[in-house]
């Protein structure tokens, strides 16, 4: 009886510290369209000045990146605040920072860098990710894939990549870094957004051909589809890197 009421005594102690390990954290992600000529001084704003400036208002970089594709004038990254209340508060700090508009105002005296900005709000998918992985040091490129379910069918792609399809990624050479679901405007229903690593881009297509082929994703998916289709439209993006993104 007194070892039993120990093991209670220690549960009831551990369970505030487990429930505290949830990651509670708001993430958003920032794809910037430069001018054209004009990536390179966003980049070295970023380098030199943004990157401390987010740190010094709470603001946790996460990653950025730069798309494969050459032609593809962007830069992406994700940030994270503490929660989804501080992220407006944390984020006005920073735009209203004397020093970052002296630092913006010197960076665009030749012109504006940016021609436009698209956003997006993430929550980890508490399911699939319980945070974010670190790369493995064979990985050169990270793959973000982006999933628009059928009405209704969110709960169904969630059960399947949590039972079966993040293990069939693994097995084909393929490095689960981090699983968010999109925050949409009037609780419309998200997207999943997750990160691969791969060795290459190459590489990357040669492991979601044998994915593919493998008899058991044939069987996950037919038997996940019994009551209907569940992705309407997948997009895929690669990147690689920046020198200073805390992820790479």
């Amino acid at each position: 009886m007194k070892n039993l009421l120990i093991i209670v005594f220690i549960g009831v102690i551990a369970y505030p510290v487990l429930a505290q390990k949830a990651d509670s954290r708001y993430f958003e992600m920032r794809t910037y369209h430069c001018h054209e000529g004009k990536r390179p001084d966003l980049i070295k704003r970023f380098q030199d000045h943004t990157v401390k400036l987010f740190a010094k208002h709470g603001i946790e970089s996460i990653a950025y990146f730069l798309p494969v594709e050459e032609s593809d004038n962007t830069l992406t990254f994700i940030l994270a605040y503490p929660n989804r209340e501080s992220r407006d508060r944390l984020w006005n700090a920073f735009a209203n920072d004397p020093e970052w508009k002296a630092v913006f105002k010197q960076s665009e005296a030749n012109g504006p860098l940016l021609a436009k900005i698209e956003q997006t709000f993430m929550t980890l998918a508490p399911e699939l990710s319980s945070g974010i992985a670190n790369l493995s040091t064979e990985a050169r490129i990270v793959e973000m894939r982006t999933y628009f379910m059928y009405p209704g069918r969110v709960d169904a792609i969630n059960a399947r990549f949590r039972d079966h399809t993040r293990a069939l990624f693994e097995r084909h050479g393929m490095t689960n870094v981090v699983y968010w679901y999109t925050v949409e405007p009037d609780n419309a229903q998200p997207k999943l957004v997750y990160l691969l690593a791969h060795k290459s881009v190459e590489e990357a297509k040669n492991s979601f051909d044998k994915f593919r082929d493998d008899p058991d994703w044939k069987r996950v998916r037919d038997a996940s589809e019994v009551s209907g289709p569940i992705v309407e439209r997948i997009e895929s993006k690669y990147f690689k890197a920046l020198p200073f993104s805390p992820l790479k």
